[in-house]
This record gives structure tokens, C-alpha cells and sequence, in this order.
């Protein structure tokens, strides 16, 4: 075969370094946009960016050029960059070291794009951690909690 096709869409999420919540109401909105931008220079495209003021949740379309650490690297040292651009408040800003990355069958990404769109609600009730925790478990993932906070 002569072409390499592709369609390999994922659930990306990680949090702010210590799940500082610095991701508040004046810069959410353009965060997510910048981000978003920064996935479709790497031809990743990101459908869904979201999240609340300690993590984030993006929804995208893998290149077939980009591995997930390379998207992984250049979305969180671009926006962490842009964010201390952002004001004194802002200057500390980092992501966590890790990140979670997780398959979505191409039926269901409207069913996790309608996820990220209702963080607000489900963090009313389950905190960051208490999340993650269940995406490993939904997904089979083994780990170590004793690194999985930073």
C-alpha cells in the first residue's frame, strides 16, 4: 500500500504542577484556543480543549507525524511559556511532569468532547485526582501512585 492512513483519535489530561488552580476565568478561554492552536501546527487537531482551573482535558486527532510525547512537549512547554507571559500571578506557572493519554474509538468522541464541555459539573463532586484515578481504572492501566502526583 502506498499511502500510511491514519485515524487515531485520543483523551489527553494532566493538571497543573501541584494542581495549583491557576488556570482562572481571564486566561481559561484563551488558553484552550492557544492550545488548540498549538496542536493543529503539529497536524494534531484538537476538536475539544477544556478543563478547570488545576487540569486540563484535550480531545484530538494524532498526526501520523508527531508521536504523543512529542505533542505531549511542545502543547505543555508552548502554553506554560505563554501563561508566565500572562502577568505576575501567572510567573510559576508549570504542568505536571506526567500525563494521561488514552484511546477514543472515533463513535465516541462527541461523547468526550460532551465530557470536557461539562467539567465545572463533574468537579462539583470529584476532585482531579479522584478523576484520573478512574480513567486508569476504566482504561486498565497499571501505575504506582506513589509518582503519580507531582
Amino acid at each position: 500500500m502506498p499511502q500510511s492512513l491514519t485515524n487515531v483519535y485520543v483523551h489527553i489530561v494532566f493538571s497543573t504542577k501541584n494542581r495549583c488552580p491557576l488556570i482562572d476565568d481571564s486566561v481559561r478561554q484563551t488558553l484552550w484556543a492557544y492550545i488548540g492552536g498549538i496542536c493543529r501546527t503539529l497536524e494534531c487537531f484538537a476538536f475539544r480543549v477544556g478543563g478547570t482551573s488545576d487540569h486540563i482535558h484535550i480531545c484530538c486527532l494524532l498526526s501520523k507525524k508527531v508521536t504523543q510525547v512529542e505533542l505531549l512537549q511542545e502543547v505543555k512547554r508552548k502554553s506554560s511559556l505563554w501563561m508566565k507571559t500572562q502577568g505576575a500571578r501567572y510567573a510559576d506557572f508549570y504542568w505536571q511532569d506526567g500525563y494521561g493519554v488514552f484511546s477514543v474509538s472515533p463513535p465516541e468522541t462527541g461523547k468526550v468532547a460532551e465530557y470536557i464541555d461539562n467539567q465545572h459539573e463533574h468537579h462539583k463532586t470529584r476532585t482531579f485526582q479522584e478523576e484520573f484515578l478512574a480513567f486508569l481504572k476504566k482504561y486498565g492501566v497499571e501505575y504506582d501512585e506513589r509518582y503519580l502526583w507531582d
